[in-house]
């Protein structure tokens, strides 16, 4: 268990290292931020901050020695450089979380070894594989690339009077995994900790809606059927205990209606790091997730993951959304937060607002 005093690296400068930098400062713990962009967000409210590329060994070596522990912010830190760090210091979550999620394919084919219900897939490698993959799953398909795709990128829908070979090359040619199209009702996401000893907190399950591909709204807590719920939990549950995992974890699933109306769950994703869909836990619940996270990554307990309201409703603020912030800042019972970014453009998120439900007096 680490002290207060104690030093976590983090691996990316991001809001999302930036929130995490908050956090650990309010339970006493130092951030040293790595990242290779010297106007990185999460430097402002670090302790310490390296500039220089991810795979700078003697500069990713000197920043490991100086910490008592380092995570990620984003899953597109080279394997090698997770290894590197791992040798010298104790990475939270590992080197095996970041390999598994950072290769679509490789996921899918984890998850499924689970038992553990996803979209149908194929391989594709080339046009050859893409034909087969299309004549076994059908179209509508998602082609998507099996490497650093976020927020739509490195994907497209391949209709039925489509080229499919034209889809391919609009990827770049690069190795890709085919998605049977899925009839879901709605997509939701399970935010949960595993903590060094194994202890597993889920928050409640958030509905997520998107915006041109990127999330744009979530709902606390989600209107899904009790074991819908409960699968959607068991699911995340099974897939952090078998990574090993320590730290905050999402998992994103889409809801399925059977003929009968009965709703299940498919995984759809799993991002290893705090998320954006989990915003909503800074005033929603007991404890953020970030603070959960550095919990988790440190050692001790983890916190209550109990709602502080009825619910509560996260709204990203991408491109010119900021625009907004002084009407959003007059809003009573509105909670913004501004990332420190430069210029906003198309896509890019500036900020997020928070609004919790409060509960309704006992009558």
């Amino acid at each position: 268990m680490l002290p207060p005093g104690s030093t976590i690296g983090i691996l990316g400068g991001g809001q999302l290292g930036r929130m995490i930098a908050l956090a650990a400062a309010e339970l006493g713990i130092r951030v040293h931020v790595f990242a290779p962009e010297a106007d990185s967000p999460a430097f402002e409210v670090s302790h310490r901050h390296t500039v220089a590329p991810y795979d700078d060994a003697a500069a990713l070596s000197a920043f490991a020695r100086e910490v008592d522990v380092v995570t990620y912010e984003f899953e597109n830190v080279p394997a090698q450089s997770a290894e590197l760090v791992s040798g010298l210091v104790p990475l939270r979550p590992g080197a095996r979380a970041l390999a598994v999620t950072q290769d679509r394919l490789v996921e899918k084919d984890f998850v499924t070894s689970l038992g553990i219900g996803t979209a149908p897939y194929r391989k594709v490698d080339d046009v050859a594989q893409l034909d087969a993959a299309l004549a076994a799953l059908g179209r509508p398909a998602v082609l998507k690339t099996r490497r650093f795709g976020y927020d739509g990128k490195g994907q497209t829908i391949i209709s039925p009077h489509d080229d499919a070979e034209a889809a391919f090359a609009n990827l770049g040619g690069a190795p890709a995994i085919l998605e049977g199209f899925v009839p879901f009702t709605r997509e939701v996401s399970v935010v949960g900790a595993r903590g060094l000893d194994g202890t597993f907190i889920a928050y409640d399950l958030c509905e997520n809606t998107h915006r041109h591909h990127i999330l744009d709204v979530t709902c606390a807590p989600a209107d899904l059927p009790a074991a819908a719920a409960e699968q959607a939990v068991a699911a995340a549950r099974i897939i952090a205990d078998s990574l090993g995992y320590v730290g905050v974890l999402a998992v994103e699933l889409f809801v399925i209606a059977d003929g009968a109306g009965a709703e299940t769950v498919l995984v759809n994703e799993i991002a290893p790091r705090v998320h954006n869909s989990g915003h909503w836990t800074i005033e929603g619940a007991q404890t953020s997730q970030f603070a959960q996270h550095v919990r988790a990554i440190c050692g001790w307990p983890l916190g209550s993951a109990a709602l502080t309201g009825a619910g509560a409703t996260m709204t990203n603020l991408i491109g010119n959304d900021i625009d907004n912030w002084t009407a959003i800042a007059a809003e009573p019972g509105a909670h913004l937060h501004l990332y420190g970014k430069g210029a906003p453009r198309p896509g890019r998120k500036m900020g997020h607002v928070t609004r919790v439900i409060p509960q309704k007096p006992k009558s």
